[in-house]
């Protein structure tokens, strides 16, 4: 929220009890609707951000008139307006976190489309969903209701005819990593989205690591390695049957079509990811694979590990993918000509230059802790995404990464891009 008092911008402004801290235009929109019975008992305070951290000396503090409450409360929440969006699809286990996200007051579910009953019954009862809802298909949905974006959280064979849907309606799509199975489809879905003027984006969880954001912005703008000379990224688990996976997301996780693969799609996406954007969406000019099968009697129609070496004039990135580590991981390791950048995970950064003393890094939090705030300055025209970690630029290199790999391994040799 922007106000001018005194002559002077203020960019972020805060409401918050006296006895409270937490900002009312931060909560989620189920605390605002019980705010709004409460404030005849309580004083509020209207604190001004005045920098860049969050900290209450940073801030200003004025008591608010009722007059003065009801002006800024208002125009606060239109300011917060929550995103409606349309689901396509329930068979991927991460579909629970929209629907969290739902719960929690963050978004606006108006939409879902689900041609399996049985899902449908087990989603309505675990989040108390209305029957109202609810279409058996994609196109019924969209005859019904005009979402702000539809999220896929289908196969990733089926991502093609989710845009294939949206497009022509002017609808902005965002689906789950990877963007497809084959670069046939890819390239499809690029061209719908560019034709019908619509925002085609991938969401990955490690999109939103703070370490993630900032071993890029040591990198590029803080100049602290070096230039890049090695990227070594470890992605998997002991195996999606192994953790627990529902029956219906592992039907199609581990069929090869469905999916396109196991672990070479399912975990060789987010190296190729992040080494895109870390390259500034420079593509490889050649990709060399192995794939293993391990563990044939758990998953007998797929790889459970691939090792990607992708190739660059300058670099080269190692993509380690696999279902049968003995944790679940997802890290990077940067190595440049002047020092070393390892995150861990999303909250620990280590760095290393020229010592064998490894130092750990404050990491500073990102700005999106999701796919929904992000999502929702994307529609407001506040970003435009151009290489970073979700944008289609980005994610067609994805899949050319991903099918060179499985020639490579099929072939044994090297494949030019």
């Amino acid at each position: 929220m922007c106000i001018n008092g005194a002559g002077i911008l203020y960019e972020n402004v805060h409401l918050t009890y006296e006895n409270d801290r937490r900002c009312i235009f931060c909560r989620p929109a189920v605390q605002i609707a019980n705010i709004k019975l409460s404030l005849s008992s309580q004083t509020v305070y209207l604190y001004i951000h005045l920098t860049n951290t969050l900290h209450m000396k940073n801030f200003v503090c004025h008591k608010l008139t009722p007059a003065l409450f009801a002006i800024f409360f208002f125009a606060g929440n239109m300011h917060a307006q929550l995103l409606r969006v349309g689901v396509a699809g329930l068979n991927h286990d991460h579909v629970n976190n929209i629907m969290n996200q739902n719960k929690n007051g963050e978004v606006i579910i108006i939409g879902v489309a689900e041609p399996d009953a049985q899902l449908v019954q087990k989603y309505k009862k675990r989040f108390n969903l209305p029957d109202s809802i609810f279409f058996t298909s994609l196109d019924a949905m969209l005859a019904h209701i005009k979402p702000d974006v539809v999220l896929g959280y289908n196969a990733i064979a089926d991502h093609l005819s989710v845009v294939e849907a949206c497009a022509p309606k002017g609808i902005p799509v965002m689906v789950e990593k990877p963007l497809a199975t084959t670069v046939k489809d890819a390239d499809r879905m690029a061209a719908l989205a560019r034709q019908y003027h619509i925002q085609l984006l991938v969401n990955y969880e490690t999109t939103w690591y703070s370490t993630n954001q900032q071993v890029y912005n040591m990198t590029h703008a803080g100049n602290a390695i070096g230039d890049i000379r090695k990227m070594v990224v470890h992605d998997g688990h002991q195996g999606p049957v192994e953790i627990g996976c529902s029956p219906d997301f592992l039907k199609w996780l581990t069929d090869p079509v469905k999916n396109g693969g196991g672990a070479v799609m399912d975990f060789g996406c987010y190296g190729a990811n992040l080494m895109t954007w870390m390259m500034n969406g420079q593509a490889p000019i050649a990709v060399q694979a192995v794939i293993k099968h391990i563990k044939p009697d758990v998953y007998p129609r797929v790889d459970d590990d691939a090792t990607i070496m992708v190739e660059y004039p300058n670099a080269t990135g190692l993509i380690e993918a696999s279902w049968n580590w003995p944790y679940g991981i997802k890290d990077m390791e940067v190595f440049g000509k002047t020092g070393y950048l390892h995150a861990l995970n999303g909250n620990v950064l280590q760095q290393r230059k020229d010592t064998g003393t490894y130092f750990n890094v404050p990491v500073t939090p990102y700005m999106y802790k999701d796919n929904i705030p992000y999502l929702a300055d994307i529609l407001m025209g506040k970003i435009h995404p151009v290489n970073d970690l979700n944008s289609l630029e980005n994610n067609l290199i994805v899949v050319r990464i991903l099918e060179a790999a499985k020639e490579s391994a099929r072939t044994g040799k090297k494949v030019v891009l």
